[in-house]
């Protein structure tokens, strides 16, 4: 059948998790066929693998939103496929199906490291890999993770709060300690997300290192009392500890290298003392050259993510490089591709989400820049001719394309076969949630079905 059906335009949107879903909603609203790519067999993106495990009632809001979008007849949903320059289709391909304009919306799949010393030592782990594994989400969760008794969390925002959340609540380890190159008054986490692990950090030694550190506050105008007032204001709310896990602060510490024993694991890090110097009215960490080792077993790196660089777009400082005249601004920021080599915009290609800008906000942020990126490129649309494209023919030869390959394309009834199957799963085990760990699995749940 014709795409058009009514349909103005066909639209490829790559990546089905929040920027993605939404962005098809606008474009279907306004009479697109979108043909929704996603790499995972689930659609939801950390909307459902990024979320922490038991925020059961916030999830589950989600994909109910997520369920009433993909149900229109205008979005075509194709899971299991990875689009990119090593993938199962590249960007060429999805012109050559049809697609008159492609919206990236990956999010920000590779990972911020530091180049220091030490990083490939066993116990050494980026946020998002130990996230994507509690979470459930293959091949991660079938991955085995080594984590010691004694870990290093390298930043203090509100990933590096979920990680000890689980490190306390469900490893239960001896001890973490949140590495900051900068202050107490520089915390990025919010009260909320500290809630479940308050109850687990020593005063003493909190106002040990507040005072350690105070020197260096004042000389910069910052109030040592108001910044400890924060991290401890929640306190009272705090939900009662499950385990005896102690949880400390290290600040003022700008990880140098990582030190391993003679197995090849890590045995502690190694930090350069900082103060902090006045940058443009906010604060920078400057070395002080005086080296220590934070006893450690195990080191989980909190420092963002970068935007996949073999995906087949031009990137500069971990994002997707994006036009610097966009011609179609929205609300002052550019979500149009550029080739800086060329110096000319990509015409048909828009970046939205965490690809247009790695790692910025949650849920909320991603729907509104979803969005924008959708109603940037319905604008260049104007200009295009309706398509005659046969989208039944299109599935087909992606199923095609696939199938040679040796994989498998999962289509919106094949994702509401695997969600019927958990929650029978769930109720079964009588729990509110229940998860398949690996792909295998999962195709299995809904082949069953």
């Amino acid at each position: 059948m014709s795409a058009s059906n009514g349909a103005k335009h066909l639209i490829a949107v790559v990546g089905a998790g929040p920027a993605g879903i939404y962005a098809s909603q606008v474009l279907a609203n306004a009479g697109a066929t979108v043909l929704l790519f996603n790499r995972d067999i689930k659609p939801g993106g950390l909307a459902e693998y990024g979320i922490y495990r038991d925020k059961h009632k916030m999830k589950e809001g989600l994909r109910r939103q997520f369920r009433e979008i993909l149900r229109s007849p205008n979005v075509h949903y194709f899971g299991n496929v990875v689009v990119g320059q090593q993938g199962d289709l590249t960007l060429d391909d999805l012109r050559d199906l049809g697609c008159q304009a492609i919206l990236v919306t990956v999010g920000a799949q590779g990972t911020k490291w530091l180049g220091l010393a030490g990083e490939k030592l066993r116990g050494v782990y980026h946020a998002k890999d130990i996230v994507f594994h509690y979470n459930q989400l293959p091949p991660f969760s079938e991955e085995d993770f080594y984590i010691g008794q004694h870990v290093a969390i390298v930043g203090v925002g509100n990933v590096m709060m979920d990680i000890t959340h689980w490190l306390i609540r469900e490893v239960k380890v001896a001890d973490v300690v949140a590495v900051a190159r900068r202050g107490p008054a520089e915390v990025k986490f919010t009260k909320k997300e500290i809630l479940p692990v308050i109850c687990h950090i020593n005063h003493d030694l909190l106002d040990a290192e507040i005072a350690r550190v105070s020197p260096a506050m004042e000389a910069v105008g910052q109030d040592p009392a108001a910044a400890r007032q924060f991290i401890l204001s929640a306190a009272d709310k705090g939900i009662p500890p499950t385990s005896n896990t102690r949880f400390r602060f290290e600040f003022l510490a700008s990880p140098s290298s990582i030190l391993g024993d003679s197995t090849g694991t890590v045995c502690g890090l190694e930090v350069e003392d900082t103060k902090l110097v006045p940058a443009n009215g906010d604060t920078k960490a400057r070395g002080l050259g005086s080296k220590r080792v934070i006893e450690a077993d195990t080191v989980i790196f909190c420092i963002g993510d970068k935007v996949d660089e073999s995906f087949g777009l031009p990137t500069e400082w971990g994002e997707f490089v994006k036009s610097p005249t966009p011609r179609y601004p929205m609300e002052g920021n550019s979500y149009e591709a550029f080739d800086p080599a060329s110096g000319q915009t990509i015409e048909d290609v828009f970046v939205a989400g965490w690809s247009r800008k790695a790692s910025d906000g949650l849920v909320g942020v991603a729907r509104k820049d979803g969005t924008l990126g959708a109603q940037a490129l319905m604008q260049y649309l104007a200009a295009q001719p309706a398509t005659t494209a046969d989208v039944d023919a299109i599935a087909a030869d992606v199923q095609r394309r696939l199938a040679v390959a040796g994989s498998r394309v999962i289509s919106k009834a094949d994702w509401q076969r695997l969600e019927a199957a958990e929650h029978a799963k769930a109720a079964q085990l009588g729990v509110e949630e229940f998860k398949y760990s690996s792909n295998q699995e999962m195709l299995a749940a809904i082949d069953a079905n």
